[in-house]
């Protein structure tokens, strides 16, 4: 690897090091488990993607029993995080879909990120965003495919 190369690496480490922080941070002021928080992530960008989770997908993702997922989604439930629906096509199905409490304290706390987000990304010509976003797309994909190579886990 150069020199950019490697500042490119530990400026991602940074970022996923910072992120995580900033994580810990929200699920402390909102009494939630890590397990939680992330429970909670998977539901809101799998609802938000239009595929939400099933219990057992999402137990898959974060490598829980059946009995230990349902104790996160009957917790989450209970703080309206997370809500339980029938599948319209399947009603035997259940999914799992992002709550209105978890939307109302997420904005709270993550909206002035955003709007400092916005601020950032004013700052990027479309060329740069396209190629920001094609690294940003390739990496993440680089990493869920070692992932799922050293765990043995499609999800």
């Amino acid at each position: 690897m150069n020199a950019d190369r490697d500042e490119l690496v530990r400026l991602l480490q940074a970022y996923a090091g910072e992120a995580e922080r900033l994580s810990q941070v929200f699920a402390e002021r909102h009494a939630l488990h890590a397990t939680d928080l992330a429970a909670l992530l998977a539901v809101m960008q799998a609802d938000r993607a239009g595929d939400p989770l099933t219990p057992g997908r999402l137990g898959r993702h974060l490598g829980l029993s059946s009995g230990a997922t349902t104790a996160v989604v009957d917790r989450l439930e209970r703080a309206d995080h997370v809500r339980r629906a029938r599948d319209d096509r399947d009603r035997r199905r259940i999914t799992l879909h992002y709550g209105a409490a978890a939307d109302q304290v997420a904005s709270a706390f993550f909206g002035p990120l955003g709007a400092r987000m916005e601020e950032v990304l004013a700052g990027y010509d479309a060329a740069e965003l396209a190629a920001a976003r094609r690294f940003l797309g390739d990496a993440t994909e680089m990493v869920r495919d070692y992932r799922q190579a050293v765990t043995g886990d499609p999800v």
